[in-house]
C-alpha cells in the first residue's frame, strides 16, 4: 500500500448494493479541483471559496449533457477524519451509478482508494493512533452490541489514552536520567533515587492494566456462554426451548430427564449467546450416571459468563436452593422463576426474572438480561479489539518486562545507565503498540483488512 499523502484518493463508501443513498469519500490535496470539474452547486457557490465544513446542493456532471442530483459534504481543510480536504458525494445508491460516478472523478485527477486508505491517512496525519485505527475496523466487524461497545470505547480513547500519558511520563522521567548522565560529573541531581523508584512503581502498576486489558480483548469469535441450572423439575429444558424457539431439550414430567447437556445458540436481543441445559443438581442420588451428569454440569457453570439459576415458583425454596442463593459464583448469575402462570409459592425475596414457558411470557424480559448483564460485564472488563490483542501482545508484555527490570534495578542502586536503557526498552515496546514507531509491514496487515472505501 502506497504512504504517500500527496495524492488525491476515491472510493464508494457506502455499503455494497442498492440502497436509497450511495456514497462515493475523496481525500487528498486536489480534493477541491476535482470538484471543479464534476460538481456545479445549484446556488453557484464555487468550491474554491468554501472555508469550513459545509454541506452543499447541486449536480454531478455525467456528461456534456446529463446531470446527476447529489449532495456534496464537504471538509475543505485538513479539520477532518483523514487531516486532508475530504469530500463526500451523496446520490442515488444505485452500484452501475455509483461506479459511473468513481470513473468521473478519477478521470479528474483522483485515483482508486486502496483497503484502508482513508484511516490510514488518518493515522499518519496524526488524527487516530494504531489502536484507534484498529478500533475503526472493529467497529466495522462488530457483530453485536457487546463488541460493538468494546470498539467503539477504543476508538474514542479508552487505550490509546492512558498509553500516550504513560508514554509521556516515561519520556519525561528517560530525560531526567539521560540529563543526570550528561551532567554526571557535577554536583546536579535530576531525580531522586527514591522518586526514580516511586515513577516506576506507578509506571508498572499502569502498564498491568493494560496488560489486563489486552488479555481480556473483546471476545470476537467466542459467543458468551450462559449455563442454565437449578434443582430437577423445575423447568429448564421448557426455558431452553422457550428462548431457542425449538423443541431442542427432552421435556418430561419426570424428574432427572436431562443427563448430558445441550448446547444451542440464542438471540439475546441482538447478542449471540451459547446456551447449555444441564442436569438437575439433585445430591441425594447415588447412580454413578447421575453422579457424571452433576460432574459435566459443574464443569460447564466453571465455564460461564452468565448463569441462569431456575426456582420454580409453584413451590417453597428446598434446603440446596436456600444454600445456592447464599453462595457466591464467578459468572454473573441471574434468577429465573419458572412456572409463573401457577400460583406463586416462593419463599424468595431476591430480584427474579419471572417466566412461563407454557404461556411464553417474560421470554423478552430474559432475553434483555442476559444482554444487558454480559454487557456490562465487559464493559467493567475494558477489553480490546481482536486484532488489537492480537498485535499488541508481545509488545505489551515485553515493555512490562522492561519496566520490571528497571524498577528492580532502581530498587537496588544498578545504576542510571542501566536503568535508561531499560526505560528505552519499553518505550520502544509502547511506540509499537500505538504506532509511533511502525514499518510499512505494519500498516499493511493492520489496514488490508479492511474493506475499499474506509
Amino acid at each position: 500500500m502506497s504512504l504517500h499523502l500527496d495524492d488525491t484518493i476515491a472510493a464508494i463508501a457506502s455499503a455494497p448494493g442498492g440502497a436509497l443513498r450511495g456514497i462515493l469519500r475523496i481525500s487528498g490535496p486536489g480534493v477541491i479541483s476535482c470538484l471543479e470539474e464534476v460538481f456545479e452547486a445549484a446556488d453557484g457557490t464555487a468550491t474554491t471559496a468554501v472555508c469550513r465544513p459545509t454541506v452543499i446542493a447541486g449536480r454531478l456532471k455525467l456528461d456534456e449533457v446529463h446531470r446527476l442530483d447529489t449532495d456534496l459534504y464537504l471538509w475543505p481543510t485538513g479539520r477532518s477524519y483523514t487531516g486532508q480536504p475530504v469530500a463526500e458525494l451523496h446520490t442515488i445508491g444505485s452500484p452501475p451509478l455509483l461506479e459511473a460516478v468513481l470513473r468521473i472523478v478519477c478521470a479528474a485527477g483522483a485515483r482508486l482508494a486502496g483497503p484502508g486508505e482513508f484511516t490510514m491517512r488518518s493515522f499518519l496525519n496524526g488524527k487516530l493512533d494504531l489502536t484507534q485505527a484498529e478500533a475503526v475496523l472493529g467497529v466495522i466487524d462488530a457483530q453485536d452490541r457487546r463488541q460493538l461497545t468494546v470498539a467503539l470505547e477504543q476508538l474514542g480513547g479508552g487505550l490509546a489514552s492512558p498509553l500516550q500519558s504513560l508514554r509521556s511520563d516515561l519520556l519525561d522521567l528517560l530525560s531526567h536520567l539521560e540529563a543526570g548522565l550528561d551532567f554526571v560529573e557535577e554536583d546536579i541531581e535530576f531525580i531522586a533515587a527514591d522518586e526514580l523508584t516511586a515513577q516506576l512503581d506507578r509506571a508498572v502498576d499502569r502498564m498491568d492494566v493494560v496488560a489486563e486489558r489486552i488479555q481480556t480483548r473483546s471476545p470476537s469469535a467466542v459467543e458468551p456462554l450462559v449455563v442454565v441450572t437449578g434443582y430437577p423439575n423445575v423447568g429448564k429444558s421448557s426455558l431452553v426451548n422457550a428462548l431457542i424457539g425449538q423443541e431442542a431439550a427432552l421435556v418430561s414430567e419426570f424428574p432427572g430427564t436431562t443427563r448430558d447437556f445441550i448446547l444451542r445458540t440464542i438471540d439475546a436481543d441482538g447478542l449471540a449467546c451459547r446456551i447449555v441445559d444441564t442436569a438437575g443438581i439433585d445430591l441425594t442420588e447415588d447412580d454413578p450416571l447421575d453422579a457424571a451428569s452433576r460432574a459435566m454440569a459443574g464443569a460447564q457453570l466453571e465455564r460461564a459468563d452468565i448463569q441462569l439459576l431456575c426456582l420454580d415458583s409453584s413451590r417453597p425454596l428446598n434446603e440446596w436452593e436456600r444454600r445456592q442463593l447464599g453462595e457466591s459464583h464467578a459468572a454473573v448469575r441471574i434468577l429465573v422463576l419458572t412456572k409463573s402462570d401457577l400460583p406463586r409459592m416462593i419463599d424468595c425475596s431476591a430480584a427474579c426474572v419471572p417466566t412461563s414457558s407454557h404461556m411464553g411470557t417474560g421470554m423478552d424480559e430474559l432475553r434483555t438480561e442476559i444482554r444487558d448483564r454480559i454487557e456490562s460485564s465487559v464493559a467493567g472488563e475494558g477489553g480490546v479489539v481482536g486484532n488489537t490483542a492480537v498485535r499488541c501482545g508481545e509488545s505489551v508484555r515485553l515493555a512490562v518486562a522492561h519496566l520490571r527490570t528497571a524498577r528492580g534495578l532502581a530498587a537496588v542502586g544498578g545504576g542510571d545507565e542501566l536503568v535508561a536503557a531499560e526505560l528505552r526498552g519499553a518505550l520502544d515496546q509502547l511506540g509499537m503498540v500505538v504506532g509511533a514507531v511502525h514499518s510499512d509491514d505494519i500498516l499493511d496487515r493492520v489496514f488490508s483488512r479492511f474493506c475499499i472505501g474506509k
